[in-house]
Order: C-alpha cells, then structure tokens, then sequence
C-alpha cells in the first residue's frame, strides 16, 4: 500500500472545489452523466485554442502540459468505469490509488501525440457511460474506499469523474497564449 501521506486526500461528498465552483452535492447523477459525456468535446475545443507548438512543456514546473491533461482525462475515463464497476460488483472494494504524477512522468505523457490522446478519450468515454447505465437507483449508494478513512459512494465516483474534466478543461484553457 502507498504511503498515506503521500496521497491527496479524495474530496468530500459535499465538497465545493474553489477553482472551478463544481458542486459536489448539488450535481445530479444526470447531470454528472452529461458532463462526463460532454469532456472530449470540451477538451478538444479548449486544445483546439492552443497553438501545436504550445500543446507540449509546462507553463510552470506546477503546472501540468496541455499534453499531460490530455493524458491525464483519458485515464480518468478509463480509471472511473472500472472504479465504478468495482462499486457496483464488489462490496466495499479498496481501490488503488491512479497516481496521477507517477503516470505523468514514467510514462512520459509530455511527448504523447495529443491528437492521438484526444481520440482516445473519445474512444474510451463511452464505457464509463456504458458502466453509469448499468447502475440502479439503489446502486448509486454502494461504497469503495481508497483509504480506510476514505469511503465514497457510486454517486461522488460519477460526480469526480465529471468534476476532472470541468476542473482540467479550466486548466488546459489556462495553457492559452495570453492576448
């Protein structure tokens, strides 16, 4: 198991992030289901703003490259269908951590081919959706933990993972020449 401290805690269920004002709490599974339906078109429209030789090398050493957010939606995508699959067949299963900065830098997303990515994420996007369709109402109160203190339900996965693509589309248009 990782080190506890190494990780970032999961947001809370009611959690507002300040950045972006994504509402936790108030987001309905049908909305949240829309967003995360909406990210490769809305990632692709923020990329499209950004000149190709500015798609690569971050802006700021804490500031991923357009290419590494790009990587980084995709595998939100495919991280939160089996996160919610394992939500919904197991019970009160322990997820493993996504490293997000371990994948950024082993597997060197800064050199992807960022249209490639981009046709990834729309590849992989419709089995989360194919996954949130399995769901029940009842379903959306199953639980996962990452963390033994850290225990979500279905219903904040799907919400987290439409919050990533909000959240990072606002990052990448960031990465925007200023005028």
């Amino acid at each position: 198991m990782a080190d506890p401290s190494a990780l970032p805690p999961l947001a809370a269920e009611d959690h507002v992030c300040a950045p972006c004002g994504w509402r936790f709490a108030e987001v309905s599974l049908e909305e949240a289901a829309a967003v995360a339906a909406s990210v490769p078109d809305r990632v692709r429209a923020a990329v499209t703003a950004i000149p190709p030789d500015r798609r690569h090398g971050r802006p700021r050493e804490d500031v991923w490259s357009v290419a590494e957010y790009v990587c980084h939606l995709r595998d939100v995508a495919m991280a939160f269908t089996i996160r919610l699959h394992r939500a919904r067949t197991e019970d009160r299963p322990a997820l493993e951590p996504v490293y997000n900065d371990l994948r950024v830098r082993r597997f060197r997303y800064d050199r992807h081919d960022v249209a490639a990515v981009l046709d990834e994420l729309d590849l992989v996007t419709p089995g989360l959706l194919d996954e949130v369709a399995r769901y029940d109402v009842a379903g959306w109160d199953r639980t996962v933990t990452r963390l033994p203190h850290e225990e979500r339900t279905a219903r904040w996965l799907l919400r987290q993972a439409a919050h990533e693509g909000v959240h990072h589309v606002a990052d990448i248009a960031g990465c925007a020449p200023r005028m």
